[in-house]
C-alpha cells in the first residue's frame, strides 16, 4: 500500500518507521528542507514518561488568574479576533476538573511507558546516536504545599505502573549536587529513575537516514507545502500541493500545529491550538557543575536537560497565535532563571535560542487514528510530548493500517464523531 505521511517532524517519521516495518510504500511530505524544522527542533529534551499530567486540572483554573497577571509566568495569553483560539480557551477551562485530570492522566500513562517500551526496543536494535541518556528526572519544589501535592501525585500513579521515589531537599542534592545554588528554596522533590533526556532533532535526522536506505526505502518529499485534500464523500483522492496533486492509497496526517488547516479542507475538524514554548541550548564549560539528571524546576516551570556537551533550558507555553517570531523576554527570562541555578555550566554569552509551537488540545490528549474518511488516519495533538509519545503512537497509527488491534486501549484518543470499531478501541488481550 502507499501510504503518505504529511510532516516531517518525531511524529510523521516514527509513523514512516511503524509503516514501512509493515512493509508499506511510504512518502513524506514536509514543506520544508529537512526532518524536524518544527516543533521537534530544539525541545525541552526530556522523555518524561511519568510527567503526562494535562496541563488543564485544578491547579491550573487555580494558579490562572495569578499566571495571567504576571509578565514573567510559565503561562501568557493574547487574546486574538479568532473563534478558535477562544473556544479552545473555553474548553480548556472545561476540562479543569479533577476528574477530567485523572481520566487523562490515566490514558497518557499508558501510552507513554507503551512509547517507551518500543523506543527501548528501537535503540536496542539501531546505532542512532541522539544524545539519549537515562539517568532519571528529579523535579524540585519550593513549597511545602506543592511538595505534598506531587506526593499525593506520585502515589496515584503507583498503581499504574510508575516507579518514582518522594526525596527530601537533602536528597535532591544528593541524587543532584549542581544544584546547591537553589539549596535555600529546595522543599523536596519527585526523582523518577526511569525518565530520560534525548535530542529530539539529532534523533529525526538519524531517524530519516535509517528510513532512506533498505529495507525501508522510504521517500522524502520536501519543499512540498500541503494545500488540500480531493475528496469525494467516502475517501480522499489526493493530496494537492503547490507543485501539483500527489495521489497514494492512504494519508496519516502529523503536520503539527499545521494539521487543523488541512484537516479542514477534507470536513474534519480538530481542535487544537498552537503553545508556544522557548528554548537555550549552551555549550557546558563544566561538566562537574551542570546536572546529571534531567531536572524539572517546579515553580517556574523550567526544564534542564543534559544533552550530551550541551544542556537544555526550556518553558513557557504562549497562547499567542501562529506566529514564530521570538520574544526576547521569554528568551532573558530562560538565561536568568538558568544562571541562577547553574552559573558555573556557562556564561551564557553563547546560546542557541529558539521557539516552537507545540500542537496541543485542551484536554492534553493527542489524536490518534480513524476520521470519517477511512483512508485519512491522525497522529497530532500532542503538545509538549510528541517526543515522549511518539513511538507508542506511531505504533497504533501503524496498527491500525494494517487491521491490527493496538496494543492499548484508544478511548479517549479518538475524535469524538468518529465510530472505531470494538477490536480498535479495546486494548490487545
Amino acid at each position: 500500500m502507499h501510504i503518505i505521511v504529511l510532516g516531517a517532524g518525531v511524529a510523521g517519521l516514527t509513523t514512516a518507521y511503524c509503516l514501512a516495518r509493515d512493509g508499506h510504500d511510504v512518502t513524506v511530505v514536509d514543506r520544508e528542507q529537512g526532518p524536524a524544522r518544527g516543533a521537534s527542533f530544539a525541545n525541552g529534551g526530556q522523555l518524561s514518561y511519568s510527567y503526562v499530567a494535562p496541563l488543564a486540572g485544578p491547579g491550573a483554573l487555580r494558579d490562572l488568574p495569578l499566571w495571567l497577571l504576571d509578565r514573567n509566568s510559565p503561562l501568557r495569553f493574547h487574546p486574538r479576533l479568532d473563534p478558535h483560539q477562544w473556544h479552545w480557551c473555553l474548553q480548556f477551562l472545561a476540562a479543569c476538573t479533577g476528574r477530567q485530570s485523572r481520566r487523562a492522566t490515566e490514558c497518557l500513562l499508558g501510552l507513554s511507558l507503551y512509547s517507551r517500551a518500543l523506543l527501548e526496543e528501537f535503540v536496542a536494535e539501531t546505532e542512532l546516536d541522539f544524545s539519549h541518556s537515562r539517568t532519571g528526572k528529579l523535579v524540585v519544589y519550593s513549597s511545602e504545599k506543592s511538595f505534598r501535592g506531587a506526593v499525593a501525585q506520585m502515589r496515584y500513579q503507583e498503581r499504574f505502573g510508575c516507579v518514582q521515589h518522594a526525596v527530601d531537599a537533602a536528597e535532591c542534592l544528593t541524587i543532584e549536587p549542581s544544584l546547591s545554588r537553589i539549596r535555600d528554596r529546595l522543599a523536596g522533590g519527585i526523582f523518577t529513575p526511569g525518565e530520560q533526556a534525548a535530542d529530539c532533532h539529532r534523533f529525526c535526522v538519524g531517524l530519516e537516514t535509517l528510513l532512506r536506505a533498505e529495507p525501508y526505502a522510504v521517500k522524502f518529499a520536501y519543499g512540498l507545502a500541503a494545500k488540500r485534500f480531493v475528496c469525494d464523500r467516502e475517501r480522499v483522492l489526493a493530496l494537492e500541493t503547490d507543485q501539483g496533486a500527489i495521489e497514494a492509497d492512504a494519508y496519516v496526517l502529523a503536520l503539527g500545529t499545521g494539521s487543523r488547516a488541512l484537516a479542514g479542507t477534507a470536513g474534519v475538524d480538530l481542535p487544537i491550538y498552537p503553545l508556544k514554548g522557548y528554548s537555550i541550548s549552551v555549550s557546558v564549560r563544566a561538566p562537574a557543575a551542570s546536572p546529571r539528571v534531567s531536572v524539572t524546576d517546579y515553580a517556574r516551570k523550567i526544564v534542564y536537560a543534559p544533552l550530551g556537551d550541551r544542556l537544555r533550558v526550556a518553558g513557557m507555553a504562549d497562547i499567542v497565535g501562529y506566529g514564530r517570531d521570538m520574544d526576547e523576554q521569554r528568551l532573558a527570562l530562560l538565561i536568568r532563571e538558568a544562571r541562577a541555578a547553574f552559573p558555573d555550566v556557562s556564561d551564557y554569552r553563547q546560546v542557541e535560542p529558539w521557539c516552537g509551537l507545540r500542537p496541543a488540545t485542551p484536554t492534553s490528549m493527542p489524536i490518534l487514528g480513524p476520521t470519517p474518511l477511512p483512508n485519512l488516519l491522525l497522529n497530532v495533538g500532542h503538545g509538549a510530548l510528541g517526543f515522549t509519545l511518539a513511538m507508542g503512537s506511531a505504533r497504533v497509527v501503524g496498527d491500525l493500517v494494517a487491521g491490527r488491534r493496538p496494543a492499548i486501549s484508544l478511548q479517549g484518543f479518538t475524535l469524538p464523531n468518529v465510530v472505531a470499531t470494538g477490536a480498535e478501541l479495546a486494548p490487545a488481550s
